[in-house]
């Protein structure tokens, strides 16, 4: 199983969730769909209807930037960032 590593900004959504989820899938995009079996209405927090991510949601696989369609190893690491703004 893949570790999905979730922001703390996400976190404060769903009380009791932990940042450390470990899941099965093949990609990114079916990662989100188990993980939103487990914590209903996750998914529609980081992707939009295309289905793609969300513009301010990053996703990195092993450390290099990934989406929807970023095949996955049961030993990646896959961590969701939110994008970073201001000025």
């Amino acid at each position: 199983m893949a570790t999905v590593m979730l922001p703390r900004s996400l976190l404060v959504l769903f009380p009791g969730v932990e940042k450390r989820q470990h899941v099965a899938g093949a990609t990114v995009g079916e990662l989100l769909v188990a993980l939103d079996g487990t914590v209903p209405g996750l998914r529609d927090r980081l992707v939009e209807s295309g289905p793609r991510l969300r513009p301010h949601i990053n996703v990195f696989v092993d450390g290099e930037p990934g989406d929807l369609a970023s095949p996955v190893q049961a030993a990646s690491v896959v961590h969701v960032l939110p994008a970073m703004s201001g000025g």
